[in-house]
C-alpha cells in the first residue's frame, strides 16, 4: 500500500477574512470575543468590531491602499488582534515580525517586505524596540502602542470605502526561521487562512460556546491562524493570558475564565505541569486543545490528557508554508493514536511520503519526505520564484523537508527534519526515536537528540537532557541506563545535563545551536570540516 492519503471532502469557505469576521459579529455580537488578561481588556464581538473599525480608519488616514504592507513587531496584545482584522478589512498585507529580531534581522525584513508602516511597542522588560528599529533603518510610519503616536494614528483616521478584496489576495506574510539561510517571506492568502482555521475548529469541535486559552505567540501561525483566526471563524472566545509565555498566567487564566481549550508547544505544557502551584488551579473546565510546533513527547501528552483534564487533546502537524496545519488527530481518536501520531490528513488535503532522492511515493511504513497538496499550500515565497519552485513542484506538491511515516490506517508519524537524521557508520538514526525512549527515564523532564561529527563513524549521537525538579542523574548514569534497552549504535555517546535549550520564540528547538556548542566544547572542529555527500 502506497503512503498516500486524502482527507475527507469539505465545503471550503470562499470568503475573505473580513467577510468571515463580519458574519461572526452578526451571529454572536453580544457574546464575549476577546480577553487579554495582562491588559485587563474584555470585548464582545460588537465591541471588537467597533475597535477594528477605528484602527481601519487610522490605516486609511495613513494613505495606505489595497495590498500595501504593514508590519507588526510585538508580543501578544489587544492591538495585535485589532491590526490583524483591520488590515484584512482594508485589503492590506500584514507582515508578522518576530519579537526576537534585532537590528540585522529587522533590516532584512524591512527591505524585503517593503512595508509602509510598522506597529510596535517602545520597549518591554527584555527589549528596547525603538533603539533596535533606529539601528535597522527608516520606515515611513513608525507607530508605538501606548504612546502618543498610537493616539495620533487613531485620531487621524478617516472614512473609507471598503476596497474590493479577493479571497485569493495575500493577507499575511510570515518569515521562516531561516536556520538554513536567509528567512523567506511566506505569502498566505485569505482563502488559505480562513479555511485552515475552520477545519482545525471542526477537528476540535469548537463552537461559539468554547473559550480558547492561547499562550502561543501571535506572530507565529500557531497564534494568528490556529488561535485568533479560528476564533474569528467559530465565534469562540480568545483568551491571551500574557504578553509572552508565562506558565502561571496561563494556569490562572484557564481557571478564572473557565477555558475549555488550551494550546501550547511541548515545552509550555511541561512548564505548566511542573509549576509548583499547578495543583491549586481548577482546570476541570478544559476539554480539548492542541500540542504542536515541535515534536510532541508521548509521555507529556499522556500527562496533559490525565492531569489537565484534556480528554480530547490533539496533536497537529504543519508548517507556515501550509497555512499551517496538514495533519491533526481527531478528538475521538483513541489515546494511543493521539499520543503516538500527528493524526491523519485534514479535509481537502492530500498527503504523501516520498523518497527525497527519486520523488517516488513510498510504501506504508517506510520513512521519507512528507509532501502535501491542496487549498492550504502557500501562494509562494515573496519575491523569490526560485525558492518557490524548489518548495512547490510542477504538480502543486509542497515539499516540507520533514521525515515522516504513514501507517496503513492513514495516520502519520514525524521522524524529524531530513537534515536532522543521524548517519552513524552507515546506520540511519532518527533522533525522535531516541528522544521518546529517554522521556521514559524517571529523572528526565525534557530531551533533545542530535548528531555530532565523527571522523571515523561520520556522526555520533549526542543528547541534551533537562532533569525533573529535584531529580539527580549523571551523564554516565543515563548512558548506562540506555545500554541493553536500545540498539548499541543509538546509545548517546555524549550526554549533557542542561537547564534549558536554545529555541525560537515560537518554541522550536534550535538543534544547530546545540551542535555548534558541542563541536566547540568537545573540540570537534576538524571532524566538522569533513565534507559529506
Amino acid at each position: 500500500m502506497l503512503s498516500y492519503a486524502k482527507g475527507p471532502g469539505a465545503n471550503l469557505l470562499e470568503l475573505t477574512i473580513g467577510q468571515v469576521f463580519r458574519g461572526t459579529v452578526a451571529r454572536h455580537g453580544g457574546e464575549l470575543a476577546l480577553v487579554v488578561s495582562h491588559q485587563n481588556a474584555r470585548l464582545t464581538w460588537t465591541e471588537l468590531d467597533a475597535a477594528v473599525e477605528a484602527v481601519a480608519r487610522g490605516l486609511a488616514g495613513l494613505g495606505l491602499h489595497s495590498q500595501d504592507r504593514i508590519g507588526i513587531w510585538s508580543t501578544n496584545c489587544l492591538e495585535w488582534i485589532l491590526l490583524q482584522l483591520a488590515a484584512a478589512r482594508m485589503g492590506l498585507v500584514l507582515v508578522n515580525v518576530n519579537p526576537a529580531y534585532r537590528s540585522y534581522e529587522l533590516r532584512y525584513v524591512l527591505e524585503k517586505s517593503a512595508m509602509k508602516a510598522m506597529f510596535l511597542r517602545e520597549r518591554d522588560t527584555r527589549t528596547d524596540y525603538r533603539q533596535i528599529l533606529a539601528g535597522a533603518g527608516p520606515v515611513e510610519h513608525a507607530i508605538y502602542f501606548e504612546h502618543p503616536t498610537w493616539q495620533a494614528f487613531l485620531a487621524g483616521g478617516r472614512d473609507f470605502e471598503t476596497p474590493p478584496v479577493d479571497r485569493h489576495d495575500t493577507a499575511n506574510i510570515q518569515y521562516t526561521s531561516g536556520t538554513t539561510g536567509s528567512p523567506k517571506g511566506v505569502l498566505l492568502t485569505h482563502r488559505n487562512l480562513v479555511n485552515n482555521a475552520m477545519l482545525i475548529g471542526e477537528r476540535l469541535r469548537i463552537t461559539h460556546e468554547d473559550k480558547l486559552c492561547s499562550p502561543v505567540p501571535l506572530y507565529h501561525c500557531f497564534g494568528c491562524v490556529m488561535s485568533s483566526m479560528l476564533c474569528f471563524v467559530t465565534g469562540a472566545t480568545l483568551i491571551l493570558p500574557a504578553a509572552s509565555f508565562d506558565a502561571l498566567a496561563t494556569l490562572r487564566a484557564i481557571d478564572q475564565e473557565r477555558a475549555t481549550a488550551v494550546y501550547g508547544v511541548p515545552t509550555m505544557f511541561i512548564a505548566e505541569l511542573q509549576h509548583p502551584e499547578f495543583a491549586r488551579f481548577d482546570l476541570s473546565s478544559l476539554r480539548t486543545g492542541i500540542m504542536a510546533g515541535a515534536p510532541c513527547p508521548i509521555e507529556i501528552m499522556r500527562h496533559v490528557i490525565a492531569d489537565m483534564h484534556c480528554a480530547e487533546m490533539t496533536i497537529a502537524y504543519g508548517q507556515t508554508e501550509a497555512s499551517p496545519v496538514v495533519t491533526q488527530s481527531k478528538a475521538d481518536d483513541d489515546i494511543e493514536k493521539r499520543v503516538t501520531t500527528v493524526g491523519c490528513a485534514m479535509p481537502e488535503t492530500e498527503v504523501k511520503i516520498v523518497d527525497a532522492a527519486t520523488g517516488a511515493t513510498l510504501q506504508t511504513g517506510e520513512i521519507g519526505e512528507l509532501c502535501t497538496r491542496g487549498y492550504l499550500v502557500m501562494k509562494g515565497y515573496d519575491g523569490n520564484p526560485e525558492a518557490t519552485s524548489e518548495a512547490i513542484d510542477k504538480d502543486g506538491w509542497l515539499h516540507t523537508g520533514d521525515l515522516a511515516v504513514m501507517t496503513e490506517e492513514g495516520y502519520f508519524g514525524i521522524r524529524g527534519r531530513s537534515r536532522d537524521m543521524i548517519i552513524r557508520g552507515g546506520e540511519n538514526i532518527y533522533p525522535r526515536e531516541i528522544e521518546e525512549f529517554l522521556y521514559t527515564h524517571p529523572a528526565v523532564s525534557d530531551v533533545s537528540v542530535f548528531g555530532l561529527p565523527d571522523e571515523r563513524l561520520g556522526e555520533t549521537v549526542c543528547a541534551w537532557v533537562r532533569l525533573k525538579p529535584g531529580a539527580e542523574a549523571t551523564p554516565e548514569a543515563i548512558r548506562e541506563w540506555c545500554r541493553g534497552r536500545i540498539a548499541h549504535y543509538k546509545v548517546p555517546q555524549h550526554v549533557r545535563i542542561v537547564d534549558g535549550f536554545p529555541m525560537t520564540v515560537s518554541g522550536k528547538l534550535q538543534k544547530f545551536r546545540m551542535r555548534e556548542t558541542e563541536v566547540e566544547t568537545l573540540g570537534l572542529e576538524r571532524a566538522a570540516r569533513v565534507r559529506t555527500a
